[in-house]
């Protein structure tokens, strides 16, 4: 299944170069509510959808640091039905929807709609140390997203039954894991900030917020958040990876691909999934070993280098793992990605 996997990516990759992944008019946006009794407010929900001319133009994504990418916003959708990918984005700088656009949009304009709802607290000016580690509310949202794309009119004509997919990176990798039935363990998550052993980064902001993960409520941490409309998961350098009950992932029904971004044996340990790979039935496990987590960030802008440094961000967003640009990190990414998800929503049309 790797080596598959693999010659996949590399062939869907070749496609892509030919094809650029950046979308002017054939790929529209737009914006929804999607009702959560989990959170007690609407969640904020961005789709990219194939779109025929129209709309008004929009950069999603762009900020000091990071190339946007274009698409148009609320365009008219092109005609057909379409599988739908829920989309799960991480936390901190990839704390929202739009830091993924880079994904999303060409996705979008390979034929599918994505939906993908901020998760609240995970980013943006409103970032909780306390929300982001309540990992188990992330799954309601996708479901909460999956309930409002159903009773859209605009959306509505043109979804698939039946084919719906989700696919997460970071901590929207850990997302993917619980939706398609992984659990996570309570006393494993309480305890993973006791030290800086797992992740310095994500917990050293955890401790200067003032959180003691050992007194958040967990009584509801170790739920089933499985949604058994989803038939395939696809979860990109989850994170964290080490807080799930592993014998939770037998139970996992439908079809799972893992992708690490590393070189085996130099990936994070919060982050190596390769055992969650060979503890789920029907899974597949492939990496990239030119690449970093901080890869699934946008491409850096010119001077972000710099930028990091003087902000004083502490980590190396722009850094990925050898000699290849994060364009060409991309370009694989979204090639394996988009085989997987035509694989497992569009091989039986």
């Amino acid at each position: 299944m790797k080596l598959i996997i693999q010659l996949c990516a590399i062939l869907a990759s070749m496609a892509l170069a030919q094809h650029p992944a950046y979308a002017d008019d054939h790929v529209g946006v737009r914006q929804l509510l999607a009702p959560s009794k989990e959170r007690g407010a609407d969640l904020d929900v961005t789709v990219w959808y194939p779109a025929q001319a129209g709309g008004e133009p929009a950069v999603l994504g762009d900020s000091p640091l990071f190339v946007g990418t274009s698409a148009m916003r609320d365009a008219p959708i092109a005609d057909g039905k379409y599988p739908l990918i829920l989309l799960s984005h991480g936390a901190g700088l990839a704390g929202t929807p739009q830091a993924l656009s880079w994904i999303a949009t060409p996705l979008a304009e390979h034929g599918f709609i994505v939906a993908a709802p901020t998760h609240p607290g995970n980013g943006g000016k409103n970032r909780s140390a306390t929300e982001t580690m309540k990992l188990w509310l992330r799954p309601a949202d996708l479901t909460a997203a999956l309930d409002a794309m159903g009773r859209q009119a605009f959306f509505q004509d043109h979804l698939e039954q039946g084919r719906i997919g989700v696919l997460g990176l970071s901590m929207g990798g850990n997302t993917a894991l619980a939706i398609a039935g992984g659990r996570v363990d309570p006393k494993l998550l309480a305890a993973y900030c006791d030290n800086d052993t797992l992740n310095a980064s994500l917990c050293g902001w955890v401790r200067q917020s003032g959180v003691d993960l050992h007194t958040v409520d967990m009584r509801s941490a170790g739920r089933n958040n499985s949604d058994k409309r989803i038939r395939f998961a696809m979860a990109i350098d989850p994170a964290p990876s080490d807080v799930f009950d592993v014998k939770s992932f037998a139970t996992i029904k439908i079809p799972v691909d893992i992708v690490n971004l590393g070189r085996p044996g130099k990936i994070p340990a919060t982050v190596d999934a390769s055992s969650i790979a060979r503890a789920i039935p029907k899974s597949g496990y492939a990496t990239i070993e030119d690449a970093s987590h901080y890869s699934m960030f946008g491409e850096c802008k010119p001077g972000a280098a710099a930028l990091i440094v003087s902000e004083e961000i502490g980590d190396p967003v722009c850094d990925d793992g050898g000699g290849r640009s994060r364009a060409a990190i991309h370009a694989q990414l979204i090639g394996t990605v988009t085989v997987a998800f035509d694989r497992a929503l569009k091989a039986w049309q």
